[in-house]
C-alpha cells in the first residue's frame, strides 16, 4: 500500500493514498498503522513540490487562495505545481509559511 503521511508538528495530520487502494481499505476491513511519514529515514527531509498540490488540498486551499496568500499569480502557482517553473527563495518561504510547513528541500 503507499501511503503518504503529512505531518504538522512533527504529527501525523493526513493520510494520503491512490483511490482504488482507498476503496480496497474500505471492503477489507483493515486498518493501517504501519504508515511511513513522508521523508522517513532522512533526517530533516522535507516535502518536494510535487506533493504542493496535496499539501494544499489537505489544508482546504484553492489553487487561486494559496496563490493570493503567497502574493503570486494563481497562473504561476499552477506552473510550480506541474514542474513547470521552480520557484525562487522568497516564494519557497512564503508557500511554507502558508502551508505551516518547515520549508522545502531543494529539487535534485
Amino acid at each position: 500500500m503507499s501511503i503518504q503521511v503529512i505531518m504538522r508538528d512533527g504529527m501525523p495530520e493526513y493520510a494520503v493514498l491512490p483511490w482504488d487502494e482507498y476503496q480496497a481499505l474500505l471492503g477489507s476491513g483493515r486498518s493501517v498503522s504501519a504508515a511511513v511519514p513522508v521523508g522517513a529515514g532522512t533526517s530533516g527531509a522535507l516535502p518536494k513540490f510535487n506533493t504542493l498540490p496535496v499539501l494544499r488540498e489537505a489544508k482546504g486551499l484553492t489553487l487561486e487562495a494559496l496563490a493570493r496568500s503567497v502574493g503570486i499569480s494563481p497562473a504561476y502557482l499552477d506552473l510550480i505545481e506541474r514542474g513547470d517553473r521552480e520557484p525562487g527563495d522568497v516564494i519557497r518561504r512564503a508557500l511554507a509559511r502558508a502551508l505551516e510547513i518547515e520549508g522545502w528541500q531543494q529539487e535534485a
